[in-house]
């Protein structure tokens, strides 16, 4: 049994399942905001929008039908901008924190005197018998 729990444990800790989770909170958080500037701000407008569209003939069930939808739609795309930017300039701050790679040593060597490339352990050029020192 304590096997099964520290793998539990080791898989719950692990980066990626952690970095899920508080992404998965945050972008509710988030979603809260985005939900409250949607029906604050944009709200308004849509229903005056649709007001003189109702006002003209058609049924107030199909304004406030196209208001709850414009506002969902414009919600959806406020979050998915800005978590866009967000996950952007994540990966762009990992990618400066990353080390750069040290460039992996020579393996060839190139001859003196015919200019072949040789391994780097050669004495003896393959190519043209010289000596190589």
């Amino acid at each position: 049994m304590s096997k099964f729990l520290k793998e539990f444990k080791d898989f719950a800790l692990r980066g990626n399942v952690v970095d899920m989770a508080v992404g998965v909170v945050i972008g509710a958080a988030f979603g809260k905001v985005v939900t409250s500037v949607v029906d604050i701000f944009i709200n308004p407008i849509v229903e005056r929008i649709t007001a003189a569209a109702a006002l003209e003939g058609n049924t107030p069930g199909v304004a406030g039908a196209l208001i709850t939808f414009l506002g969902v739609l414009i919600e959806f795309i406020l979050t998915a901008l800005v978590l866009f930017l967000i996950i952007k300039a994540m990966n762009k701050a990992k990618d400066l924190t990353k080390k750069p790679e040290k460039p992996a040593a020579p393996t060839t060597k190139k001859c003196p005197y015919c200019l072949s490339e040789i391994d780097i352990k050669a004495t003896r050029c393959p190519h043209c018998t010289s000596e190589i020192k």
